[in-house]
């Protein structure tokens, strides 16, 4: 999924659903900045309670429903959609960068 993206290492990452924080490590080391979206509170906290202390300081963290993303910091060079979605929300499409995927 990680290397669908294309990524060359100065992208901006919008990630729907930071989980345990896994792939928020993994894309925190290919890219610029990742900002990550988790709807369960007591996930996001325990996920960015782990990555601040291995020392991430590219990533910016939000609990919400990543449905509709973050939009007051779009656009985006990629968008990454972890959680279970029966479809993309036209809401994600948007705050896309003009030529990103």
């Amino acid at each position: 999924m990680t290397e669908a993206l294309g990524l060359g290492g100065e992208e901006r990452v919008l990630e729907v659903g930071s989980g345990s924080g896994y792939q928020t490590a993994i894309l925190a080391e290919l890219v610029r900045e990742v900002w990550t979206v988790e709807i369960v509170e007591a996930l996001s906290w325990r996920a960015r309670s782990v990555l601040d202390g291995l020392g991430y300081r590219n990533i910016h963290y939000r609990v919400g429903d990543g449905s509709e993303g973050w939009p007051q910091f779009a656009p985006f060079d990629a968008v990454m959609v972890t959680a279970a979605a029966a479809i993309i929300p036209d809401s994600l499409e948007t705050q896309l960068a003009a030529g990103a995927g």
